[in-house]
């Protein structure tokens, strides 16, 4: 078992920029892929970026490439989405998720481990 909590989430104005955390505890995230995913009100849960802990394998959706990166740290229990150029229509609830294994997948429904979400509100 692994338990994932957000952080870093707030207002910015449009063209700013944010970082949120994911931090694991019960298991480190080493073997696990993490991804990130938003839920923007009235809307379903989309992809955002994943990782693959084993190899570093990124993928992102096509609206945040360029503009986000997801990495993590090198004591296994943090990883990050730097969020750069942000939009109003990158407004949501952005999710932590991990998943055993090493494929990137970008499929909400394969990831085994949620946090609980932080808030990003980006003004225009």
């Amino acid at each position: 078992q692994v338990q994932l909590v957000e952080s870093g989430g707030g207002l910015v104005q449009a063209g700013g920029s944010l970082r949120l955390s994911c931090a694991a505890s019960g298991r480190p995230f080493s073997g696990l892929t993490v991804g990130w995913f938003r839920q923007a009100p009235g809307k379903e849960r989309e992809f955002v970026a994943v990782l693959s802990w084993r190899d570093s394998r990124t993928n992102y959706a096509d609206s945040v490439k360029g503009r986000f990166t997801i990495s993590r740290d090198n004591g296994k229990t943090t990883v990050y989405l730097q969020m750069n150029s942000l939009k109003p229509e990158d407004t949501a609830v952005y999710y932590c998720a991990a998943r055993s294994g090493s494929a990137v997948l970008g499929t909400a429904t394969s990831y085994d481990y949620w946090g609980q979400g932080t808030q990003v509100t980006v003004s225009s």
